[in-house]
């Protein structure tokens, strides 16, 4: 059919945020270290215009939501150089620990999340 395959969607939100924490100065790999994790709760996705192979895209990341236990992160994909939107979406997220008990983020974590 030669467009991408609608799961490919739920990956490219999840590269997304985790360049939206790079940026911030927090790498997910470093929230994980200090023995935190973000997991998915919920997500959707809304296809408007298919994207195809080996089309160029750009994907927007809004952090919508936050708390020391919750997450809400937007996100847009734009393809043909930004001119139209292919899809939209939205991830939930709750902190939990390794052994997967709900927890809050420390204020430190929390704060480079937010801080514009």
């Amino acid at each position: 059919m030669g467009i991408a395959h609608n799961k490919n969607y739920f990956e490219w939100f999840e590269i997304a945020r985790t360049e939206f924490c790079r940026r911030k100065g927090l790498p997910y790999a470093a929230i994980e270290a200090r023995g935190y994790f973000l997991v998915v709760a919920e997500s959707s996705c809304r296809y408007r215009k298919p994207l195809r192979y080996d089309e160029e895209f750009i994907v927007r990341t809004v952090l919508e939501q936050a708390s020391a236990r919750k997450f809400v992160f937007a996100y847009e994909i734009r393809g043909d150089g930004g001119r139209h939107e292919s899809a939209s979406g939205r991830t939930v997220h709750i902190v939990v620990d390794a052994h997967g008990s709900v927890v809050s983020l420390p204020r430190d974590l929390l704060d480079r999340l937010t801080t514009t």
